[in-house]
């Protein structure tokens, strides 16, 4: 039997990926979380083979969770499910400690496939995801300029494109509004630009979003 705990700070995708799993014959559900700082408190008083956590949450996101769940639960396994698939994300995830990648638009046999595949102890990346990581590597001259970046950073620098201010950013991470402007003002010095929008625009040309994805969120 397969134990698995859900991370997601929606319900309603908690819920999803909770129906979608009870129906499967060798799969349970052995509990649930809303955010990165329970999720490791969790995993470290109870026993689980794999955590199927969210990336993007408030307070610790998911590349830091992961982290901390690897190094203190050494017997759980860490999938992340993700709507941001493109580069660099797919390194950080699985330079945090993880053995999967999905997105959130997987098909739910995709979810079962990596679930049993990382509970026989292989890795499971999703094939459009696999590929992008095999082409960065045979052209590194590509290399995103977030690569950079912090997690924390980065994780902010998710939300900065899809019109997030910063007091609700603040408020999503708990970190104070002048915390999340240390960090933007970092990361504007780090990309050598100026304001948001030429980090929209930095963000759109290096892949790390597309218009529709953008337009999408509005």
């Amino acid at each position: 039997m397969i134990s698995v705990f859900l991370v997601d700070d929606h319900e309603l995708v908690r819920a999803g990926i909770r129906h979608i799993l009870e129906d499967i014959k060798g799969i349970k559900v052995a509990g649930e979380a809303q955010c990165g700082e329970d999720a490791v408190r969790w995993c470290r008083d109870n026993a689980v083979d794999i955590v199927l956590m969210d990336m993007n949450m408030p307070g610790t996101g998911g590349l830091e969770a992961a982290r901390k769940i690897v190094r203190y639960t050494p017997g759980a396994k860490v999938i992340m499910l993700t709507v941001n698939t493109e580069n660099p994300l797919p390194a950080k995830v699985m330079q945090a400690g993880a053995v999967g990648y999905l997105s959130k638009g997987a098909a739910p046999q995709d979810v079962i496939n990596a679930l049993r595949s990382v509970h026989a102890g292989q890795r499971y990346i999703a094939s459009d995801i696999a590929q992008q990581m095999a082409l960065s590597q045979l052209e590194p001259q590509t290399e995103t300029p977030f690569s950079c970046l912090s997690e924390r950073e980065l994780q902010i620098i998710l939300m900065i494109p899809k019109g997030k201010k910063v007091n609700e950013i603040s408020e999503q991470l708990s970190l104070s509004p002048k915390t999340v402007n240390s960090y933007r003002y970092r990361m504007f010095s780090k990309l050598n630009i100026s304001g948001d929008v030429e980090l929209t625009h930095l963000a759109i040309r290096h892949g790390l979003f597309n218009a529709e994805t953008l337009l999408s969120s509005e």
